[in-house]
């Protein structure tokens, strides 16, 4: 097994999980918000599980409230707003931390698998943050809600995606679809 494997995180309902429960799968891992201009993304995402979810996919999201402030709810409200606005029925995982000083042992790993995020060039995103002092501080951070992990059948991060990089983006699909492929 991996380390992404080992890592323990629990489901929004509180109950003790790990990725070790998806082992083989193909897996996309996104920080969450519900209150994010990216926040309809949740649409786009449902329908990537439902599409692939029964050749071993998964979208497995984690809810975080680094940005901005754009997750402020309970896990319980976070997971009342993504069932009944989006339908949301991938994995939810509890509230955690995805940069700086407290960030989650499993997203520290993440960005150390996948330094660099495939994004819009250029990117309409980034340009933004920066110009309001919002960018991240360094190339490796995450930058912003909705950045996408994409977590091969052996466990190990394959492919990192920008927030703007949208759930329907032939780039991500292309890089699901190959990775499923390889059965």
């Amino acid at each position: 097994m991996t380390k992404l494997y080992d890592i323990p995180v629990n489901r929004i309902d509180g109950a003790a999980s790990s990725l070790a429960n998806h082992k083989g799968d193909v897996l996309l891992v996104v920080n969450v918000a519900s209150k994010c201009g990216l926040t309809p993304q949740y649409d786009a995402l449902e329908k990537l599980h439902e599409k692939y979810s029964g050749k071993g996919f998964a979208v497995l999201g984690f809810p975080a409230n680094n940005f901005g402030a754009q997750e402020p709810g309970s896990n319980a409200e976070i997971s009342e707003f993504c069932t009944t606005n989006f339908g949301v029925q991938f994995p939810m995982f509890e509230k955690i931390s995805v940069k700086g000083e407290d960030q989650h042992p499993l997203y520290a790993e993440l960005v150390a698998e996948q330094p660099k995020a495939v994004q819009n060039d250029p990117s309409q995103l980034r340009a933004t943050l920066d110009k309001h002092g919002l960018g991240p501080q360094n190339d490796t951070d995450v930058m912003w809600n909705f950045e996408k992990f994409l977590v091969g059948r052996n466990g190990t991060a394959i492919a990192r995606f920008a927030p703007d990089i949208t759930p329907d983006d032939p780039r991500l699909s292309a890089a699901i679809e190959a990775e499923l492929a390889k059965g």
